[in-house]
């Protein structure tokens, strides 16, 4: 039975009732079946999710039910939540994002908090942010660190469109976008830091037929081969963009830190600090060039 077959319980189209049948066809995913329940019908009605189960008895009209029952057809059939609702929160703000941009993660936060550590709030300083995606990791920091100018870079035009829009929603006026693969936009300039989620899984890790994996851009996942390619062109170019005191913080896969550190000292770089996401594992580095002193 497919899901938009399977119906819910007879004459009940309550929300109490329509989760529950969502959370059902859900279950199969593994994932977080009630949660995505819940985002997906509040979309829907326009409610959060505390105002759903505040009142549970309300009842679905036409429309929306048909929406929610599309929504959770797609959803069964694999489609990231972040992808059905075209946004998603970071650093607690609501970012929107298509297939056309990486969808951001609680990991990427890391990058935020070595970033504002080594930005003194008041101080001005000039950011790079390369493969920016949504916008999420440039924007941040403009919006964190006012005082900023923030240069913002990507190589897809779809996704650069997409961080501009993002920018307007959210207010951010000191992010500048540019066209361009990594540091090659840059234009000979020189920044206080630069910053970048490259993409770093390797080509032949089974995780990119996992979960919402295969619906996200395939480029922003893995450059091909052992996953390191990005993260070496950033790492050897970079310098060139630094200026005295400056820094590179870059997010790496859980299993690469000692690839990352090893490439880091191979180019010169020192001071590398490493960061653990919330499941332990070091997932985020930050260094600056051994050319320059340490802010």
């Amino acid at each position: 039975m497919t899901p938009a077959a399977d119906p819910v319980p007879p004459g009940d189209a309550s929300i109490q009732a329509m989760l529950a049948w969502a959370t059902r066809l859900l279950a199969a995913r593994g994932d977080s079946p009630r949660l995505d329940a819940e985002i997906l019908l509040g979309h829907v009605l326009d409610r959060t999710r505390a105002q759903l189960l505040a009142r549970p008895e309300l009842t679905l009209d036409p429309t929306p039910m048909r929406r929610y029952r599309d929504l959770i057809a797609r959803r069964t059939r694999g489609e990231p939540v972040a992808y059905l609702i075209g946004a998603r929160e970071f650093w607690s703000r609501r970012f929107r994002v298509t297939p056309a941009t990486l969808i951001p993660r609680p990991e990427t936060e890391l990058l935020i908090e070595l970033a504002l550590e080594r930005l003194l709030p008041g101080a001005p300083a000039r950011i790079a942010d390369l493969g920016t995606g949504s916008g999420a990791i440039a924007l941040t920091l403009a919006l964190e660190r006012p005082s900023c100018r923030v240069t913002a870079t990507d190589l897809s035009a779809e996704a650069l469109e997409i961080a501009r829009g993002n920018a307007r929603n959210l207010g951010a006026g000191n992010v500048e976008f540019r066209p361009g693969d990594w540091c090659a936009p840059l234009h000979g300039e020189r920044y206080d830091l630069i910053v970048s989620n490259p993409p770093y899984i390797d080509a032949a890790d089974p995780h990119l037929r996992q979960g919402d994996l295969p619906h996200e851009p395939q480029t922003a996942l893995t450059p091909g081969g052992h996953g390191l390619g990005a993260i070496e062109r950033i790492v050897s170019t970079a310098p060139a963009h630094l200026v005295r005191g400056g820094w590179l913080l870059l997010e790496h896969g859980h299993e690469q830190a000692a690839a990352v550190a090893a490439l880091l000292e191979r180019h010169g770089y020192a001071e590398i600090e490493h960061r653990r996401d919330i499941g332990g594992h070091l997932r985020a580095v930050a260094a600056h060039h051994a050319g320059h002193a340490a802010s």
